[in-house]
């Protein structure tokens, strides 16, 4: 009898303990709990700690009570201003109810599959009345709290509030990347063609400036050099003719063996001449000019030197060679 008062009371303290463990649960700080009897949600708990439920009847469903993040796909849209975009955007949302969200979700993995084709549809809304200067600009976040505003009232029979929405990337499409380079390459080769035909006529501008002043500065050399030329030739002249002047037979000379170097000076020379010629009358015996013989004397005193004409003669036969005279 009593062993088997001791195995009763053993079996009921059993009971009693499993039943007390099946009644409580605990629930963390960054976790929510829904409890389910029979499949109906029966009441939420929000805090943390060891609560209550009724045992081997009652389930218990976690959800997280933090901050969730959803990184979105990239979606291809076209701007308000016919423009193409690809955007890559992320949000933060939060289980606000669980009770509704295991009603309209289930799980998290459920509404993030429904939550994809939600944020992309009001993107491609909000952003599709936009420009592509619009999106690029500050005006941007502007257009995300319109985005963020559309997905919360889309989203109210989940339970859940979308906290934050961000543009992570927004790109051309590929073909029209490689479409802008190319003209922006354009544009870049033409400015450059630009600057440089720009170079060029200045270049040519300071060259031709150059010359100009160039041949200006040559011209006005040579025309100094011309006067201080003429200048010294008349100086030369005046000086030669003041000299010449002293003594004009001495002149008569002196321009004949210029005129005698200049025809016979190359050895070469035929000329067809009659020897009586008063080109050559100081190769022949010196007669002086009426005007020198009143002023000099007649006759040469015996044993004094020969006159000068005479002196010249000796000296034209020794330095320049006999001339070939022909009769005509």
């Amino acid at each position: 009898m009593t062993n088997r008062v001791v195995a009763t009371v053993g079996v009921a303290a059993a009971v009693v303990v499993i039943g007390l463990y099946s009644s409580l649960f605990t629930v963390n700080e960054a976790q929510q709990a829904l409890v389910v009897r029979f499949g109906e949600p029966v009441r939420e708990v929000r805090d943390a700690g060891l609560h209550f439920k009724v045992p081997f009847v009652d389930n218990v469903t976690y959800f997280d009570k933090r901050v969730l993040d959803y990184d979105a796909t990239s979606v291809e849209l076209i701007l308000g201003d016919q423009k193409r975009l690809v955007v890559d955007a992320f949000a933060r949302y939060r289980i606000n109810s669980p009770t509704r969200f295991r009603q309209a979700a289930g799980d998290e993995e459920s509404f993030r599959s429904r939550l994809g084709p939600i944020l992309s549809s009001n993107l491609r809304g909000v952003l599709g009345e936009a420009g592509l200067m619009q999106v690029l600009s500050a005006e941007r976040g502007t257009l995300m709290q319109r985005i963020r505003d559309q997905t919360n009232r889309s989203m109210q029979g989940f339970g859940v509030e979308l906290v934050d929405l961000r543009i992570k990337r927004a790109d051309l499409p590929e073909q029209n990347s490689q479409a802008i380079f190319q003209r922006m390459q354009t544009e870049r080769q033409r400015e450059a063609n630009e600057l440089r035909a720009q170079g060029a006529e200045v270049a040519q501008r300071i060259r031709s400036r150059a010359d100009r002043e160039r041949r200006v500065l040559i011209a006005d050399a040579m025309r100094q050099a011309d006067v201080f030329r003429g200048e010294g030739d008349a100086e030369a002249t005046r000086i030669s003719g003041e000299a010449y002047g002293q003594d004009p037979g001495f002149y008569q000379f002196y321009r004949s063996m210029q005129a005698y170097r200049t025809a016979l000076g190359d050895g070469n020379t035929n000329l067809v001449i009659s020897p009586d010629s008063d080109f050559f009358r100081y190769f022949r015996e010196y007669d002086p000019p009426q005007s020198q013989a009143a002023a000099a004397p007649p006759t040469a005193p015996a044993g004094q030197a020969a006159p000068a004409a005479d002196e010249a003669d000796r000296r034209l036969g020794a330095l320049a060679p006999e001339p070939q005279a022909q009769q005509p």
